[in-house]
């Protein structure tokens, strides 16, 4: 057929016009789909929120609390955030985001129609799905939309962006973004991330740190560097090779980045352990600010030394392990189904298992994954694997035996703790025993460290403050306080012996002993106090009566209503808590002078305005002191003996190496309780050990063994440096008489010169009746 045949003519004009309707067609439905278009936007322009949130920016802060020293220690609120203004964060970071989010950020004018194309274009290709939002639409979805994939949620999501960029200039948008933004770990913002991921300000972060943070608004949970760095360094590879690309960094730069180590910065890693303190600062600011104030980016400064503190943390935690290894094998914490898998499998069947379980920084967590008679191979929580053999194994070979009891029987899937001890990982096991610390300045009142119980998430009951315990010998310096004022002097000679049994018709059949179970008969004063000798102490409440006694201990800040109305109050039988003891010694340093612990320094609003500082303390009064200058002087020299010369605290003086050391040990009947207060003229610290429900600690525990060395520990770290402090001069009206101290007014005669020496003859013992009583 010819082509310009009539036939062929025909036929074109057929399709030409079959093509113009065709044409027609598609026109006439875009025209409809833009009519359509038109209207929904009409409607949806008429339902958009109103952009107060973006343009009043208000986010909710975290409270945070702070040591003395600016180092954070607690952190209350849904979401950590850290409001930063856009001045303030790196351009390097900014461009890290920038690169990998929204190239043309600054070109746009809310929505990147090449964007939509690029993302639309690699989507088509089968490529890896991309993103056409920019910064200024995801701004508008994560402050006003959901995240569903709807085509209503994205043109919303487009007008209310073409919106904000009318509002706002893009450095307020691009600061809006960068601290809304999620980031994994309930993280919001990059100030929050820096710290989170890296323990560190956004100031300090290097171009390898910046590019995988940079990397993560994209999906924070798959990329999440604590739970999977592989995915975190894949996506940070692409992040500085985008930067590179933008000309924001060299080819050099970007290998050395990829190249660099990151130090991931684990959830168990807490620069300083102050829970108990920063749940008590939480408190006191809800108390003055209301429920809301987890949310109004409060900040707490408080009164504690980062040092101090971790040093207490640290003592306490040393302590309580040490005493755990010396306790039988109680048998897993937990049982859990392991399937018989290898290798990857059965690493991420053994991740799985131990979802629910809490990890610790000294109590590693781990699941057995096989056991033989010589060795148990394990998986810790965060991955790794080990076995355990030979020392690690010591506590629980029987366990390992075919014969074992089924509760103490170790076996695959047996969920345990283990701790590096002397370089060598072994077996261990949580904790039923809890300790609690105070530090404070004598003078001031400033609460230098507390720690409230050996861990806080597993138990927030805070024992420093709220535990109401027997003091045991720990009190007898308060005794001794009172008993000078009724003539008894250091001098004076105690009958150390076994009281009649008509002491106290309250207590029937009771026969206190001393803890070492001896009786040195004429002992001074001053000996009964280092030696913490119960009888000496029971004789001398018994010479100047009780109700004299516990009026005067009142004085120190004790409630008279936990001192009983008996004798067992010599032997410490009268409850207390740490902090009102450090507070009753802290009248003993404070040369007599009464003081209230406080640990808030001030409070500060989220524009780091103070709202909140306590009144400065008024001067003391030399003039009216709780207790006479006189008496406090005579009582810390018997006191200083105890940390020396052969004292129940002696250990003290030996390790810490200084003269300048006052305390007490205080262990209660069958050591349910052990203590050691004391104090060096500018700080006084508590260490107290125990069980909840109150048992004994063990038939060697004791306050010179179990509390002692707490306070020890602490102190060795919190006076480094600090010189000792000289001997105090004696008030006017002590003088030294043959060798030991008096009252002026005794010193020609007038004081007590014997006590117990003109009593019936004890009857034979009956049977033993354990009411309240002191060790030494």
């Amino acid at each position: 057929m010819k082509p310009n045949s009539p036939t062929s003519r025909r036929r074109w004009q057929v399709v030409s016009t079959a093509g113009k309707a065709l044409l027609g067609l598609m026109l006439a439905g875009a025209l409809v789909g833009l009519l359509v278009l038109g209207m929904a936007v009409t409607r949806l322009w008429s339902d958009l929120p109103p952009l107060d949130k973006v343009t009043h920016y208000a986010p909710q802060q975290p409270l945070i609390v702070y040591t003395a020293d600016g180092v954070p220690i607690g952190h209350f609120g849904a979401e950590r955030r850290q409001f930063v203004p856009i001045g303030e964060i790196p351009m390097l970071l900014q461009g890290a985001v920038l690169a990998i989010e929204d190239t043309r950020f600054e070109r746009h004018l809310g929505v990147d129609p090449l964007g939509i194309v690029r993302a639309l274009l690699a989507n088509l290709g089968g490529g890896m799905r991309q993103g056409a939002s920019t910064i200024t639409q995801q701004v508008a979805r994560n402050f006003f939309l959901s995240s569903s994939r709807t085509l209503e949620r994205k043109l919303k999501e487009a007008l209310l962006a073409l919106q904000i960029e009318q509002q706002l200039s893009k450095p307020q948008i691009l600061e809006l973004y960068m601290n809304q933004i999620y980031l994994g770990q309930r993280a919001y913002g990059f100030a929050a991330a820096s710290q989170t991921y890296f323990g560190k300000p956004m100031s300090a972060l290097s171009l390898a740190e910046a590019a995988l943070l940079a990397g993560l608004p994209q999906n924070p949970s798959y990329a999440n560097p604590i739970t999977n760095l592989a995915r975190a360094r894949a996506r940070q590879a692409l992040v500085l090779a985008r930067m590179e690309k933008v000309g924001l960094i060299t080819s050099a730069e970007r290998a050395a980045a990829a190249a660099e180590t990151l130090a991931i910065r684990l959830p168990t890693h807490t620069e300083v352990h102050a829970e108990y303190l920063a749940e008590m600062a939480r408190q006191a600011v809800v108390a003055r600010f209301g429920e809301t104030a987890n949310t109004q980016g409060y900040k707490v400064y408080t009164s504690v030394r980062a040092a101090d503190q971790q040093a207490a943390y640290a003592a306490v935690r040393a302590t309580v392990l040490d005493h755990e290894r010396r306790q039988p094998w109680r048998g897993p914490e937990a049982r859990e189904a392991l399937p018989f898998l290898r290798d990857a499998a059965l690493a991420r069947a053994a991740t799985q298992a131990l979802r629910d379980h809490q990890d610790d920084s000294d109590l590693r967590l781990a699941i057995v994954t096989g056991t033989s008679a010589r060795s148990v191979s394990v998986q810790l929580a965060t991955g790794e694997t080990l076995e355990i053999t030979a020392a690690g194994l010591v506590r629980v070979r029987d366990a390992l035996l075919p014969d074992a009891p089924a509760d103490l029987a170790l076996g695959r899937g047996a969920v345990i703790r283990l701790e590096q001890h002397g370089g060598v990982w072994t077996i261990a096991q949580w904790p039923q025993v809890q300790s609690a610390f105070v530090a404070l300045e004598p003078g001031s009142g400033r609460v230098r460290a507390l720690v409230g119980g050996f861990d806080f998430t597993r138990s927030p009951f805070n024992r420093a403050t709220q535990a109401w315990r027997q003091a045991g010998s720990s009190i007898k310096p308060f005794l001794y306080s009172a008993v000078l004022e009724r003539g008894i002097m250091p001098d004076t000679v105690v009958h150390d012996a076994p009281l009649s049994t008509a002491t106290d018709s309250a207590i029937t059949g009771w026969q206190p002993r001393n803890a070492d179970g001896r009786y040195d008969g004429p002992l001074t004063v001053r000996q009964g106090l280092v030696r913490s000798k119960n009888l000496v102490s029971l004789r001398l409440l018994q010479h100047i009566g009780v109700d004299v006694a516990r009026e005067w201990m009142h004085r120190y800040g004790f409630d008279a209503e936990r001192l009983p109305d008996n004798l067992t109050l010599a032997l410490g039988s009268g409850t207390t808590t740490p902090l009102q003891l450090a507070r009753a010694y802290a009248v003993l340093a404070n040369t007599g002078h009464e003081t209230t612990p406080f640990f808030i320094e001030r409070i500060t609003d989220a524009q780091g305005l103070v709202v909140y500082q306590p009144p400065p303390l008024p001067p003391p009064d030399a003039s009216s002191p709780t207790i006479p200058a006189r008496n406090v002087f005579v009582v810390n020299a018997m006191l200083q003996d105890v940390t020396r010369h052969g004292g129940t605290a002696a250990l003290a003086q030996r390790v810490l190496q200084r003269s300048d050391l006052y305390g007490k040990t205080g262990t209660t009947n069958d050591a349910v309780d052990a203590w050691f207060a004391g104090f060096q003229p500018g700080l006084v610290a508590v260490a107290w050990v125990g069980h909840d429900a109150p048992r004994s600690l063990g038939e060697q525990a004791s306050g010179s063994t179990l509390a002692l060395p707490i306070w020890i520990a602490f102190m060795d770290k919190a006076l480094a440096g600090v010189p000792e402090a000289p001997p105090p001069a004696p008030p006017t009206d002590v003088v030294r008489f043959d060798g030991e101290w008096r009252y002026g007014e005794w010193v020609l005669g007038g004081a007590v010169e014997r006590i117990g020496f003109d009593e019936p003859a004890p009857e034979p013992p009956p049977d033993p009746v354990d009411p309240p009583e002191s060790g030494a």
